[in-house]
């Protein structure tokens, strides 16, 4: 059974910092490449951060430069480093994997993030 888990959101100040977890299971993780979405009310889910299984990255403009992605393969865990954050990132963040080789695609369940004053 395969099992994203997202953890780490919350409720942050503007210019504050928050750190995102995503433990999968039930796939080989090093077979697949990570990203984050984020979905806030009445928008679209946007894609922010992917990457691959060499550990290439790629951001949104939204987000570069106060984002960072980055991966743990021996504990099959993503993470989403977030600083400087905005109202505007207030949404659920979202985990995916997609795997390299069955383009087969995963979706965690969500965290909130929300960014207030």
């Amino acid at each position: 059974q395969v099992q994203l888990v997202e953890s780490g959101g919350g409720l942050v100040q503007p210019g504050g910092s928050l750190r995102l977890s995503c433990a999968a299971s039930g796939i080989i993780f090093s077979r697949n490449a990570m990203g984050w979405y984020r979905q806030a009310p009445g928008k679209e889910r946007e894609l922010l951060a992917r990457i691959t299984t060499g550990g290439t990255t790629n951001y949104a403009d939204s987000v570069k430069g106060r984002f960072t992605i980055s991966r743990d393969n021996t504990k099959n865990t993503v993470y989403l480093q977030m600083n400087s954050l905005k109202p505007e990132d207030t949404a659920v963040y979202y985990c995916n994997a997609r795997d390299s080789i069955t383009y087969v695609t995963f979706w965690g369940q969500g965290t909130q993030v929300a960014v207030s004053s």
